[in-house]
């Protein structure tokens, strides 16, 4: 299939919702460009699914606007939006065959029975099911009817695809294929795609940007890379990656110390307010040098050691501190210098993965 010509940008100007007293959304701003694959990432109640369904006609604004490339759709419906939808639950007809579900959004445009046969064929070779047209809903398992969906979203070639965590009702090892599989049809359809998910891991998988929602408004709009190297704030912090956040203190010659550890980072540094350290669990290493300087050393207990396949995660009472944790290889090699559990215990960051954020603005 070929969505080169006419990719949809999309803008969200101001849009708020209001149910009552409730903001679902508070004045939020987003642009998606042409082609991009977004992510909107955020816990529940945070808003997202309220945006997409905006984005999708199903809700109505309280205030704002939204634009596909120079259209304000803000007020058309779902149908005059040519946009392609995946729900969480797929939305299949039980009682119509794969070829049936495929074509439905074609009978709904008037397409010819030849043509919708020609496109449908093509949308099931797209997402890896050839030959599936007769089969029933029914006899798939649930990745085959997750690309049945995608393939109903895509066989009109719009230009513009919503979904909405239409991975969650699979198996784990399912949804980690599925999310590379849906990178790679991005990549072969070239469609704007807007995702909204829960799950950090799979935004960052798949995105080329993400954006972040808390209580109805986006917190950060960034890179997988950026978002987790250069969280704006703890919330950010706390919710990409595995970081556990410690309180900063602020010594009188303008730098951090951690409890009575200075701290070094090449990070700017908030000139106001509570300060925190997002202490990636990735980036604490272990430090075998006793006699080292004491910058950025942080000292604890092995608390636990807990085996997680190719990797060991590694839980440290710090000295005065909360827990923390590191990973480790779980190969002989990784574990030699490891201390066991019960044994002291001391770690270093590295300056420039000293990563210093301030309190989020409640």
């Amino acid at each position: 299939m070929n969505f080169t010509e006419g990719f949809e940008s999309v803008s969200v100007n101001q849009v708020c919702k209001h149910y009552g007293n409730l903001k679902a959304l508070d004045n939020v701003s987003l642009k998606v460009e042409a082609g991009e694959f977004m992510s909107v990432l955020g816990p529940s109640g945070s808003g997202k699914t309220t945006l997409l369904s905006i984005l999708g006609g199903f809700i109505r604004v309280s205030s704002g606007n939204i634009l596909f490339g120079e259209r304000d759709v803000t007020l058309m419906p779902p149908h005059k939006r040519e946009i392609g939808v995946v729900f969480q639950n797929y939305a299949l007809f039980p009682h119509m065959t794969v070829g049936e579900n495929v074509a439905f959004p074609l009978r709904a445009r008037g397409e010819s029975a030849t043509k919708s046969r020609d496109r449908v064929k093509q949308a099931l070779a797209t997402v890896e099911l050839g030959g599936y047209e007769d089969r029933s809903i029914a006899a798939l398992s649930g990745g085959q009817r997750q690309r049945v969906a995608l393939a109903r979203a895509i066989v009109f070639e719009p230009k513009l695809i919503l979904m909405d965590e239409p991975l969650s009702a699979l198996d784990k090892q399912l949804r980690e294929t599925m999310q590379i599989e849906l990178r790679a049809l991005h990549k072969r359809l070239g469609a704007t795609m807007i995702y909204v998910t829960h799950d950090q891991r799979e935004a960052l998988t798949m995105s080329d940007r993400v954006a972040i929602m808390r209580g109805g408004q986006l917190v950060q709009v960034d890179t997988p890379r950026r978002l987790h190297d250069h969280p704006s704030d703890d919330f950010v912090a706390s919710f990409i990656g595995e970081s556990t956040l410690i309180p900063l203190q602020r010594s009188s010659n303008n730098g951090l110390t951690l409890g009575t550890t200075p701290l070094r980072t090449t990070r700017q540094i908030p000139p106001s307010g509570d300060l925190f350290l997002a202490l990636q669990s990735e980036k604490l290493l272990l430090d075998n040098d006793s006699a080292g300087p004491e910058w950025n050393r942080l000292r604890g207990r092995v608390a636990d050691i807990v085996f997680q396949g190719e990797s060991l995660k590694v839980f440290v009472d710090l000295d005065g501190g909360p827990t923390v944790s590191l990973r480790q290889p779980s190969h002989h090699e990784g574990n030699l210098n490891l201390p066991p559990i019960g044994s002291p215990m001391l770690m270093r960051l590295h300056p420039e993965d000293t990563i210093v954020v301030p309190r989020a603005i409640a």
